[in-house]
């Protein structure tokens, strides 16, 4: 009993020592896109408690935002939040500092029509995609030279149909989304190829209390991975588990 509390105190002083050394505040506001069993409206999502599994036993607590994505990097860039969810490395270049490491990847994918030939990475530079705005895949993605961004999900099938467009491209757990709010007989006209898996990031605004949370972040990531504590967090939420 004694060497638990021994530790516990520890631990404690640990943690005031983080606090201290790098002027954390006792909370870090977060904002995302609501993406369905990731970052939910209300709070809950695999992406929320892999950020609560972070900040929280270190001290700080998440407040999360739900806003359009493009709205959530604003936010950050104005210092009105702290970081935005799903960003890709080095997406946004002003207003904003990345940590070194990633909390989640994704799989990147296109949706087209099967009457057309499977796209390959290869061949992107013949194709004209569609992406949602902001998402910014022509830096990840290579040989893209023909793309639009568009605003919302409800037009991307008509836009395929009608040959507006070649491919959508999108994280394939995106794309499930779209497909299955068609249907049954629409669905079966359309096929989806992975193409790459990107890193996610955590996008801090470029402020020193920005760069204090993310060098925390770091820390913190480290010893999560190296404990494996976030694998129960994945097998949870029954997503492929990025640091192996």
């Amino acid at each position: 009993m004694a060497a638990r509390r021994l530790t516990l105190l520890l631990g404690m002083v640990v943690m005031l020592t983080v606090h201290a050394e790098l002027q954390l505040p006792s909370e870090i506001h977060v904002a995302s896109e609501v993406w369905e069993g990731h970052t939910n409206a209300d709070g809950t999502g695999m992406g929320w408690d892999i950020l609560r599994e972070v900040f929280e036993p270190a001290g700080v607590t998440l407040r999360t935002q739900s806003v359009p994505y493009t709205r959530a990097v604003g936010l950050v860039q104005r210092g009105g939040v702290d970081a935005w969810v799903g960003s890709y490395r080095n997406e946004v270049d002003e207003g904003v500092h990345y940590p070194r490491w990633h909390y989640d990847s994704e799989q990147i994918s296109a949706l087209g029509l099967k009457s057309r030939p499977a796209p390959t990475l290869e061949r992107l530079g013949e194709l004209r995609l569609i992406w949602m705005r902001g998402y910014e895949y022509q830096r990840y993605l290579p040989n893209v030279r023909h793309y639009r961004e568009v605003r919302r999900h409800s037009g991307i099938l008509g836009m395929l149909d009608h040959g507006h467009a070649d491919f959508y491209i999108d994280a394939r757990v995106e794309i499930e989304v779209v497909l299955a709010e068609a249907a049954q007989e629409i669905r079966d006209r359309y096929q989806v190829a992975d193409l790459k898996w990107l890193p996610l990031y955590l996008g801090f605004a470029d402020n020193s209390r920005g760069r204090a949370l993310a060098d925390l972040f770091d820390q913190r990531m480290e010893q999560l991975v190296e404990a494996g504590t976030l694998k129960p967090i994945f097998e949870r939420w029954q997503q492929p588990y990025p640091f192996d």
